[in-house]
């Protein structure tokens, strides 16, 4: 990889954006600042001397233009995505460019499925919707723990979060999907999504070790029923969230991520549990972390990196999971989570 590459990150100064920033410049690219609020864009280049800020409003097809030009991709890192993730993608798709989300909002996602799958492909163009942690790093988690299968009959990502103090972006991304909604919760079963009211079941999943049995929500759905299901023929796709975190993201009065380290990282730990179904055979992936924002930094900078050196399976709209090759995409991820799959007796961090 040519050092010094321009990649623009819409969205730049916002929480996650301030991660990729800084996981680009680590692996050495030349991030190109962009988002709506010229005055936050200011803000980060202070302690960004010489970088390149450009501002862009989503309803502004020339000031996208603008910010994109001379970037070899976009890594689109604001909320929600509801309302940035076409007006950006559309961006990419004149000016040539790859383009990257971490969007967990899952309307939003099935959105640029839905919309672009067809022009992405013809154009030969790459399109990577929430390659992030929610998302992103449970397909990938899910593909290995499937091998050469393509189908299976039930897939569980249990999310086994210490806790979850929310940003203001996933606030406000969780405002839109409910009124998307209309206030109904959704699943993905019998091979479909569904909107169903009522309230989320409570149980309890058997975490591995040191975590153990803990009391979730079952049907507390992420991106993984669009991520998984876009190229995987399964008949359910259920997520769970441990029962203290889900507490923690509906209260209004849960203050957000604060910086436990130099690196800005807090101290919010996490287990992803995976668990695949089919023909009676079980088949599970464990990843172990810390700081779920702070994670999508290497996950959605891995994947720019292998689109621009060509390690990748398709063209068009894809998953995480679709387009990489999971195993050793997880395995390059060492450094920041520690990763075991199915006869590969794991992956430490």
């Amino acid at each position: 990889m040519e050092s010094g590459q321009a990649v623009t990150v819409y969205g730049a100064y916002g929480h996650t954006g301030r991660f990729v920033v800084a996981e680009l410049l680590r692996r050495g690219f030349t991030p190109v600042l962009s988002g709506r609020d010229a005055g936050k864009l200011k803000d980060l280049a202070a302690s960004l001397p010489g970088a390149d800020v450009r501002p862009a409003a989503v309803d502004d097809p020339a000031a996208l233009d603008d910010a994109l030009a001379g970037s070899v991709a976009v890594v689109n890192c604001a909320g929600p995505f509801a309302t940035t993730a076409a007006p950006v993608v559309e961006a990419a798709l004149r000016a040539g460019i790859p383009y990257l989300d971490v969007a967990a909002e899952i309307e939003a996602n099935l959105d640029t499925f839905t919309r672009f799958a067809e022009r992405a492909k013809a154009a030969g163009a790459v399109v990577v919707p929430a390659m992030a942690f929610y998302g992103g790093f449970g397909d990938l988690l899910v593909t290995a723990a499937m091998g050469d299968r393509t189908a299976a009959e039930e897939v569980h990502v249990a999310y086994g979060l210490s806790g979850w103090h929310p940003t203001a972006g996933t606030r406000a991304a969780g405002a839109v999907s409910r009124e998307r909604r209309g206030g109904r919760r959704v699943r993905y079963t019998g091979g479909r999504l569904e909107y169903v009211e009522g309230a989320l079941p409570a149980l309890e999943w058997p975490f591995p070790g040191p975590l153990g049995p803990r009391a979730v929500l079952g049907e507390f759905s992420m991106a993984d029923v669009v991520t998984v299901p876009s190229h995987f023929a399964v008949g359910e796709v259920c997520t769970y969230m441990t029962v203290e975190a889900a507490g923690e993201l509906a209260a209004p009065d849960t203050p957000a991520p604060s910086a436990a380290d130099a690196s800005g990282r807090s101290g919010q730990t996490f287990v992803v549990d995976v668990v695949v179904r089919s023909d009676g055979e079980e088949r599970r992936a464990v990843a172990r972390g810390r700081d779920i924002y702070a994670v999508t930094a290497p996950l959605v900078v891995e994947a720019l990196d292998r689109i621009l050196t060509g390690r990748t399976r398709t063209v068009g709209v894809a998953s995480a999971g679709e387009i990489f090759d999971a195993p050793d995409f997880l395995r390059a991820l060492s450094p920041h989570v520690s990763v075991e799959l199915p006869g590969s007796g794991g992956a430490g961090a």
